[in-house]
C-alpha cells in the first residue's frame, strides 16, 4: 500500500522535542553558550530533571500528614576539618510528621491529675521525636537536634532534654541522630554503650547495627579504649593516661567507668565514675 504520509514519524516526533528536556538543552546552548556533544547535553538534561523531581516531589504523591524534607544522607562519614553543610551529600526524604495516633492523642485527651495534659504532650513529643528520626534512617538520611527544632517547633534545649529523657526511657533504643553517627559532640553516652556490649562479648558488626553505627566507628571506640584501658592496667593514672593519648578528661573518665564496671579487680582510687545504664 502506499505510504500516503511519508512524514508522519517526524511529525510525531516533533511532540517529544517539546519537553523539559528539551527546553532545557535549547537554553544551555543558546543561553549560556555550551556547545559541544549532543549526548553529553542530554545526559547533562536528564541528571537536572532527575534532580527536579526529586527534590521537587508531586505533592499528590504525599500522604496527608507527610512531609517531604532534605537531609544529610548517612553514607556520609565523620567529615573532615574545615567542611561545609553545603558539601554533605543530600538525601530527600518523606516523614511522618502527623499520623492518625497524634490525632487520637488530641481528641481522647480528658483532664486527669495535675499537669496531666503536659505529661501526655511530652510523652507524645517523644514519640513524634523518635518516629521523625527513625523514619528518616531508614529511608537513607539522618537528622540533626537542629532539623528536629525545625520540624516540631521546639528550641534546642527543650529538643536536647527530649533527647537526655528519652535515651533514659529507652537505654536500648539509641536514636540515631547525625550528631552522634558523625560522632560530632563530646557527650559519651553512646559511646559508653558501644563498649559495655563490647565486653560482653557482642561482635563488632552486630554493635554496629544494634547501636545505628558504622562499623568503622565502632572499631575506632574499641580501639581508644583497649588502649586506655592497656595504659591503666600498667597503673597510670586518669590524668598521666589523658596525657599520654591526648584524649580529654570526660572521655578518659567515660572509659574508665566501663573499666571498672567490668574489671573491680583492677579498682584505683582516682578512677572518676560515670553511671553505667
Amino acid at each position: 500500500m502506499k505510504d500516503f504520509y511519508p512524514n508522519r514519524q517526524d511529525r510525531f516526533a516533533s511532540l517529544e522535542k517539546r519537553s523539559f528536556r528539551s527546553a532545557l538543552i535549547r537554553m544551555l546552548e543558546t543561553e549560556y553558550k555550551l556547545l559541544g556533544s549532543r549526548r553529553v547535553l542530554y545526559a547533562l538534561s536528564e541528571d537536572i530533571e532527575s534532580l527536579m523531581e526529586e527534590y521537587f516531589p508531586r505533592q499528590d504523591r504525599l500522604e496527608p500528614g507527610t512531609i517531604s524534607w532534605i537531609t544529610t544522607k548517612k553514607t556520609v562519614r565523620k567529615p573532615s576539618y574545615g567542611k561545609r553543610t553545603e558539601d554533605y551529600e543530600t538525601i530527600v526524604v518523606y516523614l511522618p510528621l502527623v499520623t492518625e495516633s497524634d490525632l487520637d492523642i488530641r481528641v481522647y485527651l480528658k483532664s486527669g491529675t495535675r499537669n496531666s495534659n503536659y505529661r501526655v504532650n511530652r510523652e507524645r513529643d517523644l514519640l513524634v521525636m523518635a518516629r521523625l528520626v527513625k523514619s528518616a534512617w531508614e529511608q537513607g538520611g539522618m537528622l540533626s537536634q537542629a532539623e528536629l527544632c525545625v520540624l516540631m517547633n521546639r528550641s534546642l534545649t527543650s529538643m536536647r532534654k527530649y533527647i537526655a529523657e528519652y535515651e533514659a526511657l529507652y537505654p536500648d533504643d539509641p536514636l540515631p541522630l547525625k550528631g552522634y553517627i558523625l560522632d560530632q559532640g563530646s557527650r559519651p553516652t553512646h559511646k559508653v554503650m558501644i563498649l559495655n556490649l563490647y565486653e560482653q562479648g557482642v561482635d563488632p558488626t552486630d554493635i554496629a547495627q544494634r547501636t545505628n553505627h558504622g562499623l568503622d566507628a565502632v572499631d575506632r571506640y574499641i580501639k581508644a579504649y583497649e588502649r586506655v584501658k592497656g595504659l591503666h592496667r600498667k597503673g597510670l593514672t586518669a590524668a598521666d593516661i589523658q596525657k599520654s593519648t591526648g584524649f580529654s578528661k570526660k572521655l578518659v573518665a567515660a572509659y574508665l567507668s566501663i573499666v571498672k564496671h567490668f574489671y573491680p579487680e583492677q579498682d584505683k582510687k582516682d578512677i572518676p565514675l560515670l553511671e553505667i545504664k
